[in-house]
């Protein structure tokens, strides 16, 4: 059986905060105990509400940030305790898009100058003639003219740059890519035309995509697998099919009744979560989620759920699975 191309094991990035109180020290649990997979040539959306971790656990698995605890292992070799010399090969393998396709790009620096920064950078070309060719070929790749290398970033517009940023992570020829939040920033139109693009060049290179988002109608069209995180850690983990036609955790339900329905005759009972999400410096005790849960019981206060496998490549970490299922109300209300 062939690894996956990234695994993440028990990740922790808990953050100190400035000053102890009555000498004991506080922490922002900000991922506490994360596990998930991504197969080559497969897309894994990380979904959830703003602060639940999502980012922080990309910038881990690109280093940006080094983790508290866990383990990054990227095609068989764990990365997440290397020093920079031996780190600098996966480097150039694990890629990213960030959500503002302004602030990413140098302004002082032209275009041309941004793409062939990581082709030089890890000597993908041997002669300034395939580095042309490299750059030419990937703004026919993105969709944008050759002659744009020589232009400015102010001198584009917001799709047009967000195009420049994944040109700029394709020039490491990544194995995975990072896309943090990578269409949010973009207007509707342009969200579609990103997201086909970035499906598009999965297809033709084989690329890994980690897509880091909060918007489920975007993660429906173009995801395998979706991973729904809460308050730093990971709530339920399945397929797409699985998880908007069968959610298996009350905290997914919610989300998935906020999504516009394209039918304006279909009917869908919206959900509304009592309460605010709890802070990461102290999260509750048992279930995270139980503080705002429509099913909470007792155990759900005291007991922590385990993340478990409910159904073949699909995973949840709540009790009422653990219920027979006329008595579990997330089966009773599934959609079809």
């Amino acid at each position: 059986m062939t690894a996956p191309l990234l695994e993440v094991n028990d990740l922790k990035m808990h953050f100190p905060l400035g000053g102890a109180l009555f000498g004991e020290r506080r922490y922002v649990y900000a991922v506490d105990g994360l596990s998930f997979r991504v197969e080559r040539g497969e897309t894994l959306s990380l979904v959830g509400e703003s602060g639940c971790g999502k980012s922080t656990v990309g910038r881990a698995i690109l280093r940006l940030l080094k983790p508290t605890g866990g383990q990054v292992v990227l095609a068989g070799k764990r990365i997440d305790d290397m020093g920079s010399a031996k780190l600098r090969p996966y480097r150039r393998r694990v890629q990213v898009v960030f959500q503002d396709p302004f602030s990413s790009l140098n302004p002082r620096i032209r275009v041309r100058d941004a793409l062939a920064e990581p082709i030089n950078n890890f000597g993908l070309a041997k002669d300034n003639a395939e580095l042309t060719r490299k750059l030419n070929m990937l703004m026919d790749k993105v969709g944008l003219p050759r002659e744009a290398l020589g232009r400015w970033p102010h001198e584009f517009s917001g799709g047009q740059r967000q195009r420049v940023g994944i040109a700029r992570a394709l020039a490491a020829e990544p194995d995975l890519i990072v896309c943090d939040e990578a269409v949010s920033a973009l207007d509707v139109s342009v969200k579609a035309q990103i997201v086909n693009l970035l499906g598009d060049l999965q297809k033709e290179l084989g690329l890994a995509l980690l897509f880091i988002s909060h918007d489920l109608a975007i993660v429906e069209h173009m995801t395998h697998r979706v991973a729904v995180m809460y308050l730093g850690k990971i709530a339920e983990i399945g397929t797409k099919r699985q998880i908007f036609a069968r959610p298996r955790h009350p905290y997914t339900e919610a989300l998935l009744s906020a999504v516009p329905t394209p039918d304006p005759l279909a009917k869908r009972e919206r959900i509304m979560l009592k309460g605010d999400v709890p802070s990461p410096i102290s999260p509750p005790s048992g279930c995270r989620f139980h503080t705002r849960c429509p099913y909470a019981f007792d155990r759900c206060k005291s007991e922590e759920p385990r993340l478990r496998e409910v159904e073949k490549g699909h995973e949840a970490a709540c009790h009422l699975n653990d219920r027979d299922a006329q008595d579990n109300p997330l089966l009773s209300g599934a959609r079809a």
